[in-house]
């Protein structure tokens, strides 16, 4: 088994449940968007101050998990310190229209989907 592999026991062989444990977590689709808002490589800290309320340690387990998928990739720059930047791959690029899709629809939606939750909260 690889390190880090989502298999769902049940459908251990279905594409969709595979990918969408990985990308459909908390903070995997955020870390995705503003690699691609900022449009070229970023360090650490710049994703993290793009999103102010992951942990190090998630976004460090959500980088791996995404650079594991070759979804984003992990330059090391020989320096004293170390710089370390992160930046789509051309997979990951791909996946971009489909998550600008899912924020369109969100936003579209999300006012009524709130005026539901409400009718169901009582």
């Amino acid at each position: 088994m690889i390190r880090n592999q989502v298999v769902d026991p049940l459908f251990s062989q279905c594409p969709v449940r595979n990918v969408l444990s990985r990308i459909g977590d908390r903070w995997s689709l955020l870390v995705l968007l503003a690699l691609h808002d900022k449009a070229e490589a970023m360090r650490f800290s710049e994703i993290g101050k793009a999103i102010p309320d992951v942990s190090q340690k998630m976004l460090t387990a959500t980088l791996r998990n995404l650079e594991a998928d070759d979804l984003v990739s992990r330059t090391i720059f020989p320096e004293v310190p170390p710089r370390v930047e992160y930046k789509l791959t051309k997979r990951g690029l791909t996946l971009i229209p489909l998550l600008n899709q899912l924020v369109d629809w969100s936003l579209e939606n999300m006012g009524a989907i709130i005026r539901h939750r409400k009718k169901y909260a009582m």
